[in-house]
């Protein structure tokens, strides 16, 4: 039986939406024991925005909230009620790591920030994860990642020249602020195993998001230049693109997935791309040799590669430019990524048992660790799932206690 490294580790989940529970889901793929703990008084964001099996809403049945939060155990709690928050005291002893991601200050409100909960637990780590960081102007700025991108700088980086920004797709930085939290949170465990002390984490979900942006903010620091929005283009390859295809009208999965995306890394790809479109007349025009030229006219270069793509279907481009050594892929749409075969080489997706869908699917830890393996051995809770597991069997609450919660309304 393989030992997951994490095994033992103990964390309260107190985390909601996408950010903070991305963290408590890694920890659970690799053997860390996770309480989510949430209520239905507010229901969290994740469990309205889907996708749901056959569209039809249920906040007990969302895609989203599955992917975030597989793996761990789940507590109905009531965080705002006296009764609630003795039980996330109860559970922070126990705990080894708390992870939230309220807005700054609510848990001091509530009795159960850091200095509280470490006055009696001084090894024990917090990992606060929020928009703008815990402190400064402003901390008490609310909103989600796509805020927190704006604020980085990455909505002012996507669209087309001359037109308004238009960012990147959905809450950017609730995707990039975790994979900084999990490097923090680890080092910080490290650091305990080595000299007993505690920590608190602050993560800021903007200034996380910022470090995608170092040779942009550089280049400003040096130069002076401010970094613009420029459709697809790139400034040290060209072409690099997306381009319209043939629809392929044989293989439904892929009728609508008439585009591809294509990069010339270097002049050696360009050779290669150019012979295969127009022949070695058009990998012999001298006015393409240098990235420097490419990027000097590069609208009548799109034009040479886009009346090619405008022949072929998006798979069959593909094939070929892959197979030439040109980096290339169609772009995918969610069916055909779950019949992708790399994917499905590498297991990315992983059906679970779900008491009201039958069967959740998720996607599989992002890491391959060769002699520790981890991913979800459960499907995301359904409200109260394990709350008898979590009072019961972790904290040894009895009958009465349990029976008082419940009929305080506090189990909610």
């Amino acid at each position: 039986m393989t030992i997951r490294p994490l095994e033992g580790l103990k964390v309260l989940d107190l985390a909601w939406v996408v950010a903070g529970p991305v963290i408590g889901r890694t920890l659970a793929d690799y053997g860390a024991t996770v309480v989510r703990v949430e209520t239905r008084k507010r229901v969290d964001t994740s469990r309205v925005m889907g996708p749901f099996p056959d569209g039809r809403m249920d906040v007990q049945q969302s895609a989203l909230f599955e992917n975030c939060n597989a793996g761990k155990l789940g507590l109905t709690l009531d965080l705002a009620s006296p009764g609630g928050q003795q039980v996330a005291r109860d559970l922070a002893r126990w705990a080894d790591v708390v992870v939230e991601s309220f807005s700054p200050g609510q848990m001091r409100r509530w009795g159960l920030d850091y200095e509280a909960l470490s006055a009696d637990h001084p090894d024990l780590i917090m990992l606060s994860t929020s928009l703008m960081g815990q402190t400064g102007p402003y901390a008490q700025f609310a909103g989600y990642g796509n805020i927190g991108a704006a604020m980085a700088g990455f909505q002012q980086l996507v669209g087309w020249p001359g037109e308004l920004p238009v960012g990147p797709f959905g809450p950017y930085t609730d995707y990039v602020g975790p994979r900084f939290s999990i490097v923090a949170l680890l080092a910080a465990l490290d650091h305990r195993r080595r000299t007993g002390e505690g920590a608190h984490l602050d993560v800021s979900q903007a200034e996380a998001g910022m470090q995608f942006l170092a040779p942009q903010i550089a280049a400003y620091s040096v130069n002076g230049s401010v970094a613009q929005h420029d459709g697809n283009r790139d400034p040290e390859m060209a072409p690099h693109g997306v381009f319209r295809c043939l629809p392929d009208p044989s293989d439904p999965a892929r009728a609508q997935e008439c585009w591809i995306a294509i990069a010339a890394r270097n002049d050696a790809e360009w050779q290669s791309l150019a012979r295969l479109i127009g022949g070695d007349a058009l990998a012999a025009d001298p006015r393409w040799a240098t990235l420097a030229q490419r990027k000097a006219d590069e609208d009548a270069l799109e034009a040479q590669v886009g009346a090619w793509c405008a022949r072929h279907t998006a798979h069959d481009a593909q094939q070929v430019l892959q197979a030439a050594g040109v980096a290339a892929h169609m772009a995918a749409s969610s069916r055909s990524m779950i019949d992708d075969p790399q994917l499905r080489l590498r297991g990315h997706f992983v059906a679970l048992a779900h008491p009201l869908m039958g069967v959740s699917t998720v996607e599989a830890s992002r890491y391959r660790l060769s002699e520790t393996p981890g991913g979800p051995e459960r499907c995301a809770p359904t409200y109260g799932r394990d709350n008898d597991a979590v009072l019961r069997g972790l904290l040894g609450y009895g009958d009465a206690e349990i029976e008082a919660l419940e009929g305080a309304g506090v189990l909610n």
